[in-house]
């Protein structure tokens, strides 16, 4: 197999396994138990978010542990929407356009109690428009007057898409929020270990990660928040991280995470520059071998490792099947929903057409990617649309 389907997920790296199974055996306590044993796993959990703060630009204190990707996203607009500090009435929520599932579907929970959803328009590269031409729309939707007292009470935008790889700049919109006092969360799950991220940097509210997207274990992530700002509990029942999320922690997870996060750290430029020269191998290869082929998102502002192109007059689901079954391990650029093709909303965001959403493939390239696999699937890849072309 052939794998670039590495935004899906990661293949944990030997020496993340290896200090897992270390801590299984050795950091086995409750980190809340105050014997020796627990005191042993605690040191372990807190060395552990004191190094990935250290990475991520973040004060210790402001690393919670979540179970992934998905609860930190949840766990972030729900107890934004809800804190303490909030207004008691539902306000506006605006989010990107096409944004993620854990995202949009946390988005629609919220609406269906009272809150109102504005969309952040992209361009035809997956750009969000500047706020100057995009804030006033969604404070008009929200009922302001000239852009006073607006009820905006939320935004929240993916930095680096999932199914793009478009990496948005986040600078105008984050100085635009603090302008407003209006908190802003970041879903940086595609971001984090595969671009330098750095959370005090970017000025917001809180930022979401997942450890099997940089080759850490699943079933672990983090919830990155700005303090003092503090939730509205989402879960009950425990002490834990400060109160703010209970369950006892997962130290093995959480250890195999942050050395995950380190070793990224510690090669972000070879690993950036390698899946960077695999990517383009890939697209000018596949450009040269079965045109047309047209690049979805930004050239120039996106992952190193992600490719998303259409091949017009392709399937997308007949190609995806015909390349499994030669061994390529990729995804479409559309998801299944009650059994029929339904375009990607990212992709209908950029007003993209028919024929380029329908036959639009992701290939993301890893670490372990090699140039020989990657001439490789260029060669399958490129024979498999050509053959489903001449079949129509």
């Amino acid at each position: 197999m052939i794998y670039l389907d590495n935004n899906a997920t990661t293949r944990p790296l030997p020496e993340v396994v290896d200090v897992m199974a270390r801590h299984w055996r050795e950091s086995f306590a409750n980190p809340g138990s105050r014997h020796a044993a627990g005191r042993r796993a605690r040191q372990v959990l807190e060395t552990a978010r004191e190094s990935m703060a250290a990475i991520l630009g973040a004060h210790p204190e402001e690393v919670i542990f979540t179970s992934g990707g998905t609860e930190s996203n949840n766990m972030a607009l729900l107890g934004l929407a809800t804190r303490p500090s909030a207004n008691e009435a539902p306000g506006t929520i605006a989010l990107t356009a096409g944004e993620h599932p854990a995202v949009f579907e946390t988005c629609r929970f919220l609406e269906s109690r009272g809150w109102r959803l504005a969309t952040l328009p992209v361009n035809e590269e997956g750009l969000l428009a500047g706020p100057g031409d995009a804030l006033p729309d969604v404070l008009s939707a929200a009922g302001s007057q000239a852009g006073r007292d607006s009820n905006l009470r939320l935004v929240t935008v993916i930095l680096a898409h999932n199914e793009t790889g478009v990496i948005q700049d986040l600078g105008p919109w984050t100085a635009e929020c603090q302008a407003r006092h209006i908190p802003i969360h970041v879903d940086a799950v595609q971001a984090v270990g595969k671009i330098p991220v750095n959370f005090h940097a970017l000025e917001i509210s809180s930022l979401a990660l997942g450890a099997h997207k940089f080759h850490g274990p699943r079933g672990i992530g983090a919830l990155l928040l700005k303090r003092p700002l503090k939730l509205a509990p989402s879960a009950f029942g425990g002490h834990q991280e400060a109160g703010r999320r209970p369950g006892t922690e997962a130290v093995a997870l959480i250890a195999g995470m942050a050395l995950a996060l380190e070793l990224f750290h510690a090669r972000q430029e070879q690993r950036i520059a390698h899946t960077r020269a695999l990517r383009d191998l890939l697209e000018q290869s596949l450009a040269a071998k079965c045109p047309p082929v047209i690049l979805n998102g930004s050239r120039q502002s996106r992952l190193p490792n992600t490719l998303n192109v259409a091949f017009p007059g392709v399937d997308g689901e007949a190609l995806l099947v015909a390349l499994d079954l030669e061994g390529i391990a990729c995804s479409l650029g559309s998801t299944c929903a009650s059994g029929s093709a339904e375009p990607a909303p990212v992709l209908l965001a950029m007003n993209c057409p028919p024929a380029v959403w329908h036959s639009s493939v992701r290939f993301s390239v890893g670490i372990e990617s090699t140039t020989t696999e990657i001439e490789e699937a260029a060669h399958i890849i490129a024979a498999t649309v050509n053959r489903l072309r001449t079949d129509l």
